[in-house]
């Protein structure tokens, strides 16, 4: 083997090679931790993944996920063209068809039923990814219809709820600046492991450390306090917090005195929720309760690493975030430097640190000047702080035809399992008159389509991201899209001309609206195309602290609101004003009927670092990783129902079962049980009710219902991949 050979047998790129490095990012988790792909390219494919070295945000690492990247990419299951289904929905059974005759039945079918039955009665919908929303919103939009929705329905967007309720913003964590950190029901060696290198940095510097979780996880280990409390109890945790911190005078005096509303209600119910109260409630130590409110108290500046969801998978899940992002205000750690600080977006959700139009792009037209929302009736708090549609809402509006009938659904990345009673949902969408989606690979959730687009993944596209520390990559196509696959955005600019929406900035393309969206910062897409590799943004600032000495808060009153002026509008059963704690609607405590056939806590949702949903279950290495469904349940628990570690075991509840293998471990307390999430062949969330939902947000409950487990007796199901 000659030194020629050698080289490319080694990757090594060249031009005596031909191989090329080209920069991307990797966007299967999505958005917060897109990470800096090297993707070395021969004869137009991918023969090797590495992460940037020089991306300041993943510093050239990658997860199993990313690493993955090329098995994702060159999927024998991806879609290569349109498709028209020719069998019964879900069958799977299609028709190839070109991209003209795909666009043109779409056109044709969106303008008949708008004619017909309103703008209103087309559903536009974002799961995965989430790059494009921006476009999509902006799409349904011009289209006329109110109802852009997206799987922020079930993901995040409860949390950002409670925090607009308290303060009127999003306060992300100075992780930076820190001297304490309270890491509440976030675990980011599954979710966000880029973070672990910079946690045990500041672990070693002596940042105090407190993790709050109903699972031991890898944190937790090495923590200076732990509280392992009982599944959808935070509430009444964080008013124990509360209670400590205003009985020993460790509050800010002056802040609470000159910016908040409602301080003296809050005493009062604090008062009320004594650490021994709130042990027996939360099943953890009164001692530890004092311990871990006196840590953060006193360690200021310190802030709390909150996660997007579990806290908010409760029918209590926005009252129990409102209670621990009352504590942010309380302390005086709200938009200080180590505190919680007030960061707005810049692009596709990330803070930047520069200005864009983004949101205007976004919001083509008012929303006030559209017909209703789907859900705006049951969830008025969301559709007053959110701008999109409540999807959970879908299935009763689509059965009910009230306020007016549902009739064709328009999805970029579809996966009807995420939400509660999964099987009741895509049963309604069935009733639909027309269903497209956008999509990599045929999945469940595709086979129910009457038309479905093959997608481009990230390094076929193009897309721009930002980065907290002030840095932007609007990147090239690696190589060419796989088969027939294009660009979302591409999609929906096509689609604009065929509907006849005349949104010139749309049908211009991507690079036409990302020049208008970041003209404010002075970027410009001849610059940004300088830089595929990315590049610091000149007119880049970190946010200000205490902004709201000259702005106030973007609430009503202007003021941190442990009393919130919106739910006072609405007030009524699980929609108070002061965030108080209620039990879970399904809880041992609340339904003890129950408990007596149902001993058993069930947690879905669960993450596992090697999966993305169920986008990366059909790749080799990752899906090797972990080939079955399973379930976390205590040594105790499994004694007692005659289960052994690795058994398949069934876990019922009222609504159904499913069957997985059992994981037995310590980590989970005794009377839980935790499903992981998005198995297609034991999709937990079907063992919810549709309508088991938060009043306030409508979110569902996942992490807080009651089940039983017993031994499978030969039930183990094989394989089976969405």
């Amino acid at each position: 083997m000659n030194d020629l050979e050698l080289k490319i047998k080694g990757k090594i790129p060249g031009p005596d090679t031909g191989i090329e490095v080209r920069k991307s990012v990797c966007a299967i988790c999505d958005p917060g931790t897109q990470c800096g792909l090297d993707l070395y390219v021969k004869d137009g494919k991918i023969i090797k993944v590495a992460g940037t070295k020089e991306a300041p945000h993943s510093h050239g690492t990658l997860c199993s996920k990313g690493a993955a990247t090329r098995q994702y990419v060159y999927s024998p299951e991806r879609i290569k063209t349109p498709l028209r289904r020719t069998g019964e929905r879900g069958s799977g059974e299609f028709e190839q068809i070109s991209w003209d005759e795909a666009l043109d039945e779409i056109a044709s079918k969106l303008n008949a039923i708008k004619k017909k039955f309103g703008s209103e009665s087309v559903m536009f919908f974002s799961g995965y990814a989430k790059w494009a929303r921006a476009y999509l919103m902006r799409f349904a939009m011009q289209f006329g219809s109110p109802n852009y929705l997206t799987e922020s329905s079930t993901c995040a967007t409860a949390m950002v709820m409670a925090q607009q309720l308290t303060y009127g913003a999003p306060a992300g964590p100075d992780f930076k600046n820190t001297n304490c950190v309270v890491y509440w029901s976030h675990n980011p060696s599954a979710t966000k492991s880029l973070n672990l290198k910079g946690i045990d940095k500041k672990i070693e510097s002596g940042v105090k450390v407190i993790v709050i979780d109903p699972r031991v996880t890898d944190l937790a280990q090495r923590a200076d306090v732990f509280l392992q409390l009982r599944p959808g109890t935070d509430g009444a945790l964080a008013l124990a917090f509360g209670h400590v911190i205003v009985e020993e005078g460790l509050y800010d005096k002056d802040f609470v005195a000159n910016w908040t509303r409602g301080f003296d209600e809050y005493k009062q119910l604090v008062a009320d929720m004594t650490p021994e109260k709130a042990a027996e409630i939360c099943c953890v130590s009164a001692a530890d309760i004092r311990a871990a409110a006196r840590m953060y108290a006193e360690a200021k500046p310190a802030c709390v690493h909150f996660s997007a969801a579990p806290v908010v998978h409760h029918t209590n899940g926005v009252q129990n975030y409102r209670a621990v992002f009352c504590l942010i205000a309380l302390t005086g750690n709200l938009d200080i430097a180590g505190g919680n600080r007030m960061n707005p977006p810049s692009l596709v959700h990330q803070p930047g640190g520069f200005p864009t139009r983004e949101r205007e792009f976004t919001c083509a037209s008012k929303l006030s000047e559209l017909p209703e929302r789907i859900g705006s009736r049951r969830f008025p708090v969301w559709t007053r702080l959110c701008n999109e549609a409540q999807a959970c809402d879908i299935p009763r509006q689509i059965e009910t035809g009230q306020p007016y009938p549902l009739k064709a659904f328009f999805a970029l990345g579809l996966n009807y399992r995420m939400f509660p009673g999964s099987q009741e949902f895509i049963d309604q969408l069935c009733k639909l008159d027309f269903i497209v989606d956008a999509d990599l690979f045929l999945t469940d959730s595709a086979k129910y389509a009457d038309i479905v687009l093959p997608a481009c993944s990230s390094v076929e596209r193009r897309e721009i991201r930002c980065w907290p520390m002030g840095y932007v990559q609007f990147t090239q196509p690696a190589i060419e899209p796989i088969g027939e696959a294009w660009s979302d955005v591409d999609i929906l600019s096509e689609l604009s001309k065929r509907l006849a929406l005349g949104d010139e900035l749309l049908e211009a393309g991507i690079e036409a609206c990302v020049e208008w969206m970041v003209e404010p910062s002075g970027l410009t897409v001849e610059e940004l195309d300088k830089h595929p590799e990315g590049m610091w943004v000149p007119s880049a600032k970190p946010p200000a602290e205490r902004k709201y000495l000259n702005n106030g808060f973007r609430t009503p009153s202007g003021k941190v609101e442990f009393v919130s002026s919106v739910l006072e509008e609405f007030e009524g059963e699980g929609l108070e004003a002061l965030p108080s704690y209620r039990e879970p609607a399904m809880s041992p405590i609340s339904r003890p009927d129950l408990a007596d056939e149902y001993p058993l806590v069930l947690n879905l949702g669960a993450r596992l670092p090697m999966f993305q949903h169920t986008r990366t279950f059909r790749l080799p290495w990752t899906r090797a990783l972990s080939p079955d469904p399973h379930a976390d349940i205590n040594p105790e628990d499994a004694a007692a129902a005659g289960i052994v570690d690795g058994a398949w075991m069934t876990i019922a509840t009222p609504k159904g079962k499913v069957v997985v293998r059992a994981h037995v471990t310590n980590l989970v307390r005794v009377g839980d049980v935790h499903m992981y999430h998005d198995w297609p062949q034991a999709n937990a969330n079907d063992l919810i009710d549709g309508d088991y939902l938060d009043p306030i947000s409508g979110f569902p409950g996942y992490r807080s219902s009651l089940c039983r487990i017993a031994p499978a007796n030969g039930e183990g199901k094989g394989a089976v991949d969405d």
